[in-house]
């Protein structure tokens, strides 16, 4: 049986797969996203964000599929996906906010514009011949015009803290959210569509990986 890994310690993106049927493995990466960052930007110069998300998205698989848990060590069926986001915004990039004060500030900045979140997804394929391929969701964002009595409440909750961009949409940050155009399930970390095409690419279809199937 063909099982899904998710190279990812999300809950978001695990309850999004779970909700569609699919009941994937986890494996964590132990992945320095800043150090990787840092050399792919001294190899090919500055990456722009729909490829930074994809790099280290497809880092992470590669670090998980090189540690794979006993296990796993020797199954041959698996797909192993993983994903990254970061939040485009003026020009900067942003992922998870250091602490509460840059969560803040963050905010601040956020409130009343409009933002870009992108979503790298890699998927490597180890049944038979290994492929790889990858792709990444891009999804604009509008946020609500905040006071900062709200501002302060949200980042007091601790959320923002754990999320690329500071915010979910499947959370507490959700009536902070204005409106989107483009996948929901992007914004959340992990787009359902995208990864339909991507298993379609190496003959798996969605109801393969379903928990009934």
């Amino acid at each position: 049986m063909t099982r899904l890994l998710l190279a990812s310690a999300s809950p978001a993106r695990r309850a999004t797969l779970v909700a569609a049927g699919i009941d994937p493995l986890v494996a964590v990466s132990d992945l320095d996203e800043v150090a990787t960052l840092a050399a792919a930007e001294v190899r090919f110069g500055a990456l722009e964000p729909a490829d930074a998300v994809l790099l280290l998205a497809q880092a992470k698989v590669e670090d998980v599929s090189r540690n794979l848990p006993e296990d796993l060590d020797d199954a041959d069926d698996l797909l192993l996906l993983g994903c990254d986001s970061m939040l485009e915004l003026d020009g900067q990039i942003y992922g998870k906010p250091a602490d509460a004060d840059e969560a803040r500030t963050r905010w601040q900045a956020m409130r009343g514009k409009t933002g870009v979140l992108h979503t790298g997804h890699w998927l490597m394929d180890e049944r038979a011949t290994p492929t790889m391929l990858g792709a990444t969701s891009s999804t604009t964002v509008t946020f609500a015009d905040l006071t900062d009595d709200e501002i302060d409440a949200y980042v007091t909750t601790g959320e923002p803290l754990a999320v690329a961009g500071a915010f979910t949409i499947d959370g507490l940050g959700g009536p902070f959210v204005e409106r989107i155009e483009g996948d929901h399930h992007g914004v959340v970390g992990l787009s359902l569509p995208l990864l339909r095409e991507l298993l379609g690419a190496v003959g798996v279809r969605i109801p393969d990986l379903w928990r009934s199937a």
